[in-house]
């Protein structure tokens, strides 16, 4: 599958969603210094700063994105590359790996909730015969690795034919928990039901494996599809009747998805963290004064229902890694002015906050011309040092990181992991 972001999976284009029209890339001049070489407030941090940070690679199994390959593999085949992006992380001084292993309303360990993931064989429900989930556990941990279980927590499929799903799926046996959209199929997020049942779905993993971690990325209502709109009027009626609009209704059904996730996580598995990775705009300025100097084409908070300023600032969530997937300097979403907005959202409360690199965009010739330089990255993890607040970073994706096309996740390493991070963080 070509380079993508985790949510051009959904969208012919991650740019067409984020971006306002006409937005345009500020150009790094050719021949610009390296980190290492500059002089002033751009200069790596020194050598004897702490390294108990976060440094994450996220895993994507979705449409064999990062792993397996491809689907149908050999299971031998399939343990064998997953070791391989195991041991990458290590090279890399990483100590924590995101695994995807719900990728569409699935699994990728034995579920007593939901099939097998067609990821892995080739078709939905069948065994691959072997447990990827408490494989990638147990060799992460003999390699110092954290490893964090990845969910979506909605995304029933992404085609949009309830028929070419097994006839054991929890989506044909309840059909109206479904709603399509866009072309794809989505779990109803305003039926208690459903709630309830997508949370069964994750706890049985992490009551069955010793995860260091709960992840959701940035699905929760669907992106905006132009000429679309999501079906709920129904559930609206049922179940929304005390709030002033439908969009609030909304936004109460994820905040209550975020903090009884929380609370069930604390239960079982008291030492596992809880954490979000949400597009990187909560609000523009231009709609809310507390939101970043940006002009982001979507916004978590009007877009996706997910008030992702206020689970940081009430501590719902143990970490948030917001998705900063722009170069310093651009004019619609300025990694330069983001940045700091979040450390101010983070300042004071319980919750960690990471921040999500676009290393996926580094060397792609499709970007704009900053990401043409390999030092772009290293120069964003040369901001955040500015940033207490800041306390890791997290790279989209695993290929991305074992490829490294254009020398910028090298240029990471040299510039700010000279020594190996712990993972205590």
């Amino acid at each position: 599958m070509g380079r993508v972001s985790r949510r051009a999976f959904a969208v012919a284009a991650f740019s067409a969603l984020t971006m306002a029209p006409g937005a345009s890339a500020a150009p790094v001049p050719s021949g610009a210094p390296a980190p290492s070489a500059l002089r002033g407030p751009l200069a790596p941090p020194p050598s004897r700063r702490a390294v108990t940070e976060m440094r994450g690679m996220w895993l994507a199994t979705v449409a064999n994105r990062d792993w397996p390959s491809r689907a149908g593999l050999r299971a031998s085949e399939q343990r064998a590359e997953l070791v391989e992006h195991l041991d990458t992380a290590v090279r890399r001084r990483l100590n924590t790996v995101i695994f995807q292993v719900r990728p569409t309303a699935d699994a990728l360990w034995p579920s007593a909730y939901e099939p097998w993931s067609q990821y892995l064989s080739g078709s939905q429900g069948r065994d691959p015969g072997w447990d990827p989930l408490g494989t990638a556990v147990k060799e992460a941990h003999a390699r110092g690795l954290q490893l964090h279980a990845w969910f979506n927590p909605y995304r029933v499929a992404t085609h949009d034919d309830p028929a070419r799903l097994v006839p054991s799926h929890p989506a044909r046996k309840h059909p109206a928990w479904v709603v399509p959209y866009g072309g794809k199929l989505y779990y109803d997020p305003g039926l208690p039901e459903v709630r309830a049942f997508v949370q069964d779905a994750m706890m049985d993993a992490v009551e069955k494996y010793a995860v260091d971690g709960v992840h959701f990325d940035d699905y929760f209502y669907p992106y905006p599809v132009a000429g679309h709109s999501f079906d709920d009027a129904g559930t609206y009626r049922a179940h929304g009747a005390r709030f002033s609009s439908r969009a609030a209704w909304r936004r109460n059904n994820i905040d209550l998805l975020v903090r009884e996730t929380a609370a069930r996580v604390r239960k079982i598995r008291p030492a596992a963290r809880f954490g979000i990775s949400p597009f990187g705009v909560w609000r523009n300025a231009a709609t809310d004064k507390r939101g970043s100097d940006t002009r982001a084409g979507v916004q978590t908070y009007d877009d996706l229902y997910a008030d992702t300023r206020t689970w940081v600032r009430k501590g719902w969530i143990d970490y948030i890694v917001p998705q900063l997937y722009w170069n310093i300097g651009l004019a619609a979403a300025d990694y330069a002015e983001l940045l700091p907005w979040w450390a101010e959202v983070a300042r004071g409360s319980r919750t960690r906050l990471y921040v999500g690199e676009a290393l996926y965009k580094a060397g792609d010739p499709a970007q704009p011309a900053a990401w043409q330089d390999p030092a772009e990255l290293s120069r964003h993890l040369t901001l955040a040092h500015r940033h207490p607040e800041v306390r890791g970073h997290v790279f989209f994706s695993a290929k991305d990181v074992a490829e490294d096309r254009s020398g910028a996740m090298a240029r990471v390493a040299a510039d700010h992991y000279a020594r190996p991070a712990d993972t205590s963080r």
